[in-house]
């Protein structure tokens, strides 16, 4: 967590959100943006096997953090290519959802924002013990997913967009 003010370095009273008493500057914890995607397979959602912590060997949708000024859709679409090796056309907008994410020895909040996509182009590049595909019936009964993010979205989707299963 940051102790130290980023504009003259003084020590915080605390954490933040938190004005430094030195120089003014006020501190704040924002969420960090993501894109993600629910990616359909036929009938099939897709998830994938985290391979990196935090929560590796856990299943997850595809995405992540945005880069720099890019939208958490156009990052929702790379890291799909990233992560399966296929372009994807975002369907619909899902929604947000305010999540954690640990990282360096921090908690940090995250903004997940989740569209429905379908594939477009490409072959799926990956290892196929690292994929799998659950029908909306399954969603419920599914491994847990890494993020309660994704979950709530899965959720979502299912009581609203598909009829409720």
């Amino acid at each position: 967590m940051i102790r130290f003010c980023p504009a003259c370095a003084a020590a915080l009273p605390g954490l933040p959100p938190v004005s430094c008493v030195s120089c003014g500057y006020a501190l704040f914890v924002n969420p960090r943006p993501t894109g993600l995607t629910i990616i359909m397979d036929g009938t099939r959602v897709l998830v994938i096997l985290r391979a990196h912590e935090p929560r590796s060997g856990m299943w997850a949708l595809p995405g992540g953090f945005c880069d720099g000024w890019e939208t958490p859709a156009d990052a929702a679409v790379r890291e799909a290519r990233e992560e399966l090796g296929v372009d994807v056309a975002l369907t619909g907008f899902v929604g947000m959802y305010i999540g954690d994410y640990e990282y360096q020895n921090e908690t940090l909040p995250v903004l997940d924002c989740f569209w429905l996509a379908r594939i477009v182009a490409g072959d799926l590049r990956v290892d196929p013990t690292e994929l799998a595909g659950y029908t909306w019936a399954e969603i419920g009964s599914t491994p847990p997913m890494a993020f309660e993010t994704m979950q709530s979205a899965l959720d979502e989707v299912a009581r609203n967009l598909i009829g409720g299963v």
